[in-house]
């Protein structure tokens, strides 16, 4: 029986599975944990996600019980990884929730003629804090030494790509998150990089971008193929073999919603953020840096473990009794407010602790649905899914489909990332289309959760959107 590997680099743990490459049998899995990051610096060095994920094979077998024949590596977006010329990492990564360079990406924005409409034009999406190009402007104003010696720049799947093979690659998904590649064109946008500084030399730094099926190289020592990896939502969507017409809200310690669709997107705006996906799609994507931390805070804040929280917002009524939690706690992307905070409105002498707790999952359930109106799909008729941490809440799982209106499929796959990274890998060993495995995989499926239709959650999202209005 041959077996796969897909590997899930996130900011918070390393997560690795086993399965069998033609039914998508899990086999066996190992974890381990990344430093703690603490925004707004957030930074981790790349050699900690190597121990963490060879820890996090030993746990599960690999490669001494589980050999396997191929693996793919899916890692959190936009971390700025720098090398010098012998492959050694300068400094630690910046990770997507550093918000130090805020300032940054708006000097970039303003630098390119039109402004945030030219930049969507130009790679999909208008930069902020959390992209790469961001961070490199910030390395180029802050740590000008590091950026001249800097040899090779990379995204955290790619470095850890190129611990197995030794080679530089990745692919076009996690590349149309770094602010200098196109996804319409499928090419690097030097002419953007000349913005954070000017050197002829940037393609030169650059990791080769794989196609969906191509192989990165091999296992040093193992035999296994490595596939080109990719960003974590890439990976996410991969491993719900989400079609055109869905849509994903998943509540992790960031939020995000994404769907897939046949051709790119550009919003001027910035809402939404024009990516690639991992199998020759696009993935147009609205993120915010606020979500189940909010929760985990406000749990902490009230002495309550997690499953009394979500008793707690389960017995408060619909709306929390007028109580409203801006989650914006360590400052937000969407709305692209890095310095801002949170904030709770509506508190009377008779509140109760239910209706805090059910006003921080409202909260942050429709600071994320103030994105999604911009996604085509919300309004398709396809399947919604919710997924991360915040799925296997039942407070989560209930508030998104009374907020939204919709019935809500939580998958029963615990780890999207690591078995949408097995997807292609798998993809990668037999040559097979994507949609073909998500069929023989059984991909998508899982528990659907109904509405209340009785709530009046326009009165819900409408106090909720005018005590954000008044946070601006």
């Amino acid at each position: 029986m041959p077996v796969v590997v897909g590997v899930d680099s996130s900011t918070s743990a390393c997560k690795v599975e086993v399965r069998d490459a033609d039914t998508g049998a899990l086999v066996a899995s190992g974890r381990a944990p990344h430093p703690p990051t603490n925004p707004p610096r957030s930074e981790q060095q790349p050699r900690d996600w190597e121990t963490a994920f060879f820890a996090a094979c030993a746990q599960a077998g690999v490669p001494d019980a589980h050999r396997p024949a191929a693996i793919a590596i899916a890692a959190q977006q936009h971390g700025l990884v720098v090398l010098d010329a012998a492959g050694e990492a300068l400094r630690p990564a910046k990770l997507w929730n550093d918000t130090e360079s805020a300032p940054d990406a708006a000097r970039l924005v303003a630098d390119l003629l039109g402004g945030a409409a030219a930049w969507a034009a130009a790679c999909g999406s208008v930069p902020l804090a959390s992209f790469t190009i961001s961070k490199l402007a910030w390395l180029a104003r802050c740590e000008a030494d590091v950026l001249a010696r800097t040899a090779a720049v990379l995204l955290p799947h790619d470095w850890l790509t190129f611990c197995l093979t030794g080679r530089q690659t990745t692919d076009r998904g996690d590349a149309s998150g770094t602010g200098y590649w196109s996804p319409s064109d499928g090419k690097y946008r030097p002419d953007l990089l000349a913005l954070v500084e000017k050197r002829t030399d940037w393609e030169a730094a650059l990791p080769r971008v794989l196609g969906p099926r191509d192989a990165a190289g091999e296992w040093a020592g193992t035999g296994a193929v490595v596939g080109p990896g990719t960003g974590d939502n890439m990976a996410a969507a991969v491993g719900l073999g989400l079609r055109p017409g869905d849509l994903v809200l998943s509540f992790g310690t960031s939020g995000t919603a994404f769907a897939v669709s046949e051709r790119p997107s550009a919003d001027p705006s910035g809402t939404v953020a024009g990516f690639a996906d991992a199998t020759g799609r696009f993935l147009p994507l609205v993120c915010t840096l606020n979500a189940t931390k909010v929760t985990d805070a406000v749990a902490r804040l009230l002495g309550v473990d997690a499953q009394r929280f979500d008793a707690l917002a389960l017995a408060a009524a619909p709306g929390a009794g007028g109580v409203v939690l801006v989650p914006h706690f360590d400052g937000e992307r969407t709305p692209n407010r890095p310095a801002a905070t949170g904030a709770l409105t509506g508190l009377r002498s008779d509140a109760t602790a239910a209706e805090i707790a059910r006003a921080a999952v409202e909260g942050v359930v429709c600071n994320l649905l103030e994105g999604v109106g911009a996604l085509d799909a919300f309004d398709q008729g396809g399947r919604v899914f919710v997924i991360g941490g915040g799925a296997r809440s039942p407070a989560y799982r209930q508030i998104v489909a009374d907020l939204t209106g919709r019935a809500v499929v939580v998958p029963h796959e615990d780890e999207l990332v690591a078995c949408g990274a097995a997807v292609q890998a798998a993809a990668v060993l037999h040559g097979c289309d994507f949609d073909d495995l998500a069929a023989a995989w059984s991909l998508g499926t899982g528990d659907v959760i109904e509405p209340d239709t009785t709530i009046d959650r326009a009165a819900i999202r409408a106090a909720y959107a005018d005590a954000r209005a008044a946070r601006a």
